[in-house]
């Protein structure tokens, strides 16, 4: 090998020592970079001669040079923080971004889930750029194509009250009123009575008032009533009868019957005729249940135990939840949840083959394959935790063991260089 040889094949070393020091000091600059993946270099050595010369002369190395940056994926410790937008995924996978990266508009692939929402509803990133993700229309069903998740999507309409269950004990020792039922006098012609909200077609709470009265035996009648001032046509300060029914009991206390009569409700300014149905157990005769699920007849004080109705007024969202399967919960003012999005996850073939772009995000590219995009933890994506950050995955201690071995090597050719200059000044001295 001639000196001249020498001296580029360490000026190879050299450079290839340097650049591998720069991939080291990149991961180090990272180290508290959320999402960050790590990359090691990777030296290949260089051949003097063609592989295709002659094989009578040995080929002499030239040097060294990097082949490849190879990133590294393994996953980064996962951070709690205060945020419910802070999103991180445990396992594989990426979130997926939209928007404008250096002037190019495109679709990228993060691990960072620092997210936000913007003025507009939109969940964004540190960037500026959009999470993408599946939206559900106003039943909570989410739809197939993915887009722009926006969190704020505007009001949540009121839902009538069109049901109401209710559970309880009647007094089986009860006396009957003396007095028939008076819809004037509810409360004097009645042995019990038990109140539960309920709401219009604008959403306005009403109060409405069930009078159960004793007839002896098994038998009962009930009376649903609002005050007169809520109604169309009523009066203030008079109760108005919107529904009522008769229950019969079997000897043992179960519920057998239910015997509904009309419900119809003008409530003020709401739709007209709002029918409300009600529900007071699995009657054996009527439903074909048990009859202990809901009201039963028991030689015990008259008290209700449970009552549910499906209406609710308009609300807006005031917070949201993140499931491990990505779905977002809308938290609603009028006390509603409900499935307003779930983030969307994309994986690769070859996760090796994906560019990056910088400010945390890859883009995919022919050797990656196109991304398979689905929702969190189906088809072998990992789950999305909320409140949670991936921390970087560099090793500070496997940093400076690579930095001193990077070190050692580029001294070690700078070495050749001292040494091949002295080398020359010799064959240069021996003409004088």
């Amino acid at each position: 090998m001639s000196i001249m040889r020498s001296l580029n094949t360490a000026a190879s070393g050299i450079r290839s020592h340097s650049e591998a020091l720069a991939v080291t000091g990149d991961n180090i600059a990272n180290v508290n970079t959320v999402g960050f993946k790590r990359s090691r270099a990777n030296f290949s050595d260089v051949l003097g001669r063609s592989i295709a010369g002659s094989t009578a002369m040995p080929k002499s190395g030239a040097g060294s040079r990097i082949g490849t940056v190879q990133q590294m994926w393994q996953q980064g410790a996962l951070m709690t923080t205060d945020s419910p937008t802070d999103l991180a995924l445990n396992g594989s996978g990426f979130f997926v971004v939209q928007g404008n990266v250096g002037g190019m508009e495109g679709q990228y692939y993060t691990r960072a889930g620092q997210f936000t929402i913007d003025n507009e509803g939109f969940l964004t990133s540190t960037d500026g750029l959009r999470l993408q993700g599946y939206t559900a229309n106003a039943t909570g069903e989410l739809g197939g194509d993915i887009g722009d998740l926006q969190i704020d999507a505007g009001t949540l309409p009121a839902n009538p009250t069109s049901q109401i269950d209710l559970a309880g004990n009647l007094d089986s020792n009860a006396a009957t009123p003396a007095a028939a039922w008076d819809p004037t006098d509810p409360s004097g012609t009645s042995n019990f009575s038990t109140s539960v909200t309920t709401y219009d077609s604008l959403g306005n709470p009403h109060d409405v008032t069930v009078y159960f009265r004793h007839n002896g035996g098994g038998a009962w009648e009930y009376h649903a009533m609002v005050d007169g001032g809520e109604v169309t046509g009523g009066t203030a300060g008079v109760p108005f009868e919107g529904a009522s029914g008769t229950l019969e009991f079997d000897t043992d206390g179960s519920l057998m019957t239910e015997t509904p009569g009309a419900s119809s409700w003008d409530f003020v300014g709401a739709a007209a005729g709002q029918a409300i149905a009600f529900d007071f157990g699995d009657s054996t005769v009527t439903d074909g249940g048990t009859g202990f699920a809901g009201f039963t007849q028991t030689a015990s004080d008259s008290d209700t135990s449970g009552i549910s109705q499906d209406g609710f007024g308009a609300g807006s969202v005031s917070g949201i939840s993140v499931g491990q399967d990505g779905a977002i919960t809308g938290v609603f003012t009028n006390g509603q949840r409900r499935v307003i999005g779930a983030v969307a996850v994309a994986d690769f073939a070859s996760v090796d083959g994906l560019d990056r772009a910088g400010q945390g995000l890859w883009i995919a590219t022919d050797d990656s394959g196109e991304a398979l995009v689905g929702q969190a933890g189906s088809g072998g994506r990992g789950a999305v935790v909320a409140g949670a950050l991936e921390g970087s995955n560099v090793d500070l201690a496997r940093e400076f063991v690579d930095l001193i071995a990077f070190q050692r090597g580029f001294s070690a050719n700078s070495r050749i260089v001292t040494t091949a200059d002295e080398m020359y000044s010799e064959v240069v001295n021996l003409k004088r």
